[in-house]
């Protein structure tokens, strides 16, 4: 952002602070729009791009998505090349003085990983390691302060109340995955959306595509992903709720063929959060759903209904 530019966003901050109306905030994904309304509150109104389902990926934003960003105070977006195809839109609304905040790329570097194939591009699921999406909350919880720095202290408070929640979501989603018998700490999806869970709580994951959805899995791939499955006798993969299945159940296909059985574990929120209204269509809830679906279908050790009662006590349900 440029010097001149800076100081015409402080200027639109420092009015929408003053007005003492509802801050107008859009999140393109439900992650960030989650972290966004638990942080505000009623000292805001959050607008999610991004539903159930939708691949980040691939989106291309319509006329109305472009009209919200456009007349929003705050714009919080993931970063790290995740909404591929919105890059110019947040653009255009930094240079119309629009406060454009890249979430999970504002975290420290120490959180981030990259793929041997694309170094100096971090993977952008930052937000499947709890602890990384803790630093993210402090990170809306600047951008909001520096819109609306009358509510400073309020957002400041709201950010330390959900991470204490998060820290709980944390040490319950270590204790579940750790529970699973090592030899089968191996997490299998439709594509690389899990690496940093992995990372966090002592998984090895293999994904048939590679970070983006945009990329295609080869015959080779497949193959490979079939060998150690039958190989190591993992007994179930696990599909993806904004990604298409079929090389998932090229994967079950495969196996079977050479006489190992692999289930589906369950279906996986990676890119998109569940349902709105559900406990799964919140952040809490999406990743306690991923952590009591992987380890129940890996033989680990499940509270019945999961983190705190809400996760569904049957894998894929």
């Amino acid at each position: 952002m440029t010097k001149w530019l800076a100081v015409v966003s402080v200027v639109v901050w420092s009015m929408a602070g003053a007005a003492g109306a509802a801050l107008q905030v859009v999140a393109t994904t439900g992650m960030i729009g989650d972290v966004a309304r638990h942080v505000a509150r009623d000292r805001a109104d959050v607008h999610t791009i991004m539903g159930e389902g939708v691949d980040p990926h691939l989106y291309k934003p319509v006329a109305s998505d472009v009209r919200r960003i456009m007349g929003a105070d705050v714009v919080l977006y993931n970063g790290l090349k995740l909404e591929g195809r919105m890059g110019d839109i947040f653009e255009r609304a930094a240079a119309r003085g629009k406060f454009v905040r890249p979430v999970a790329a504002m975290v420290d570097e120490s959180f981030l990983l990259e793929p041997e194939d694309q170094p100096g591009h971090p993977d952008p699921h930052v937000w499947m390691d709890v602890k990384a999406w803790i630093a993210a909350t402090d990170a809306v919880a600047i951008a909001l302060c520096q819109a609306d720095p009358a509510g400073c202290e309020t957002y400041r408070k709201n950010a330390a109340a959900y991470t204490v929640e998060l820290a709980e979501l944390d040490a319950y989603v270590a204790a579940v995955i750790a529970s699973i018998p090592k030899n089968q700490r191996v997490l299998v999806t439709a594509h690389d959306a899990f690496s940093y869970f992995g990372r966090a709580y002592g998984l090895e994951v293999m994904g048939i595509q590679g970070i983006s959805t945009e990329s295609e899995a080869g015959l080779a791939d497949v193959s490979s992903l079939v060998v150690m499955l039958v190989n190591r006798r993992i007994p179930a993969v696990f599909v993806e709720s904004s990604v298409p299945d079929k090389y998932v159940r090229a994967l079950i296909e495969g196996a079977a063929a050479k006489g190992h059985t692999v289930v589906v574990g369950g279906e996986l929120f990676s890119d998109a959060m569940g349902r709105p209204g559900t406990w799964e269509g919140t952040y809490r809830g999406m990743i306690d759903h991923n952590a009591s679906t992987v380890a129940r279908a890996l033989g680990g050790n499940v509270p019945t209904n999961g983190f705190r009662g809400h996760a569904p006590n049957e894998a894929g349900h």
